[in-house]
């Protein structure tokens, strides 16, 4: 269901450069700005298409997939609500080389290519916003890559339940299955990790839901370093 323009408006006024820009510039930002809903595994943005702007995930959750020559899929990243993606893109002006697809019913919001490079080029708290965005990202990726090599199931399944992901959340809306989709494994594998974390004392499990219960032991785990009672 579209949750309308007004809350699109409220959740672009929230954001820290917003207040800064120009009163023209905010109203041109609030009146070409557009939306795109989803329901659970439709394809919002399609990979090798030329991307339209910068985006945020109004609700919902997504995922970020790319396709090998070969038909491997890889899902490098989600994205909860409130978070924005995709601005590597539009700074290169290249087309999209990953597939955006819903996780449940999702809305995305799109601050088009003009609007974004003229923010960037003129709005110095813009920047220190992207700069921010692009070193989260990037701290992101290299997690990703170090755990794909070094880490076991569990600890990939703790890692992707930690700040570095969820940032300021301790009570995460997220189904095993969506889980498993972000992590790229599968739904057992993650059930008997969460239920072993659980036994850990770093997390409660509830139908739709995971608590972190502890924060530093959670990250201790995903790092190798031993926590809680053993399973």
């Amino acid at each position: 269901m579209m949750i309308g323009r007004a809350f699109a408006h409220q959740f672009l006024a929230a954001q820290p450069w917003f207040a800064t820009v120009p009163a023209d510039l905010r109203e041109r930002i609030f009146s070409e700005v557009s939306t795109l809903a989803g329901d659970k595994n439709n394809v919002l943005l399609p990979a090798g298409e030329k991307t339209s702007g910068w985006y945020a995930v109004l609700s919902g959750l997504v995922k970020l997939q790319s396709c090998s020559t070969d038909g491997d899929l890889s899902v490098f990243l989600g994205v909860p609500a409130g978070e924005w993606f995709g601005e590597g893109t539009v700074l290169k002006a290249e087309a999209r080389r990953y597939d955006v697809i819903a996780l449940r019913e999702t809305e995305i919001l799109c601050v088009p290519n003009a609007l974004f490079n003229e923010l960037r080029l003129t709005s110095l708290p813009f920047n220190y916003s992207l700069v921010s965005q692009m070193n989260r990202r990037l701290g992101q990726a290299m997690a990703i890559i170090e755990a794909g090599r070094t880490r076991s199931p569990e600890q990939r399944v703790a890692l992707y339940l930690g700040r570095l992901f969820w940032d300021g959340l301790r009570n995460i809306r997220l189904t095993q299955e969506e889980l498993a989709n972000l992590v790229g494994l599968s739904r057992q594998t993650v059930n008997k990790s969460l239920h072993s974390l659980a036994h850990r004392g770093l997390v409660k499990v509830e139908f739709g839901r995971i608590t972190v219960l502890d924060e530093s032991g959670l990250a201790d785990h995903s790092m190798g370093k031993a926590s809680g009672p053993q399973p």
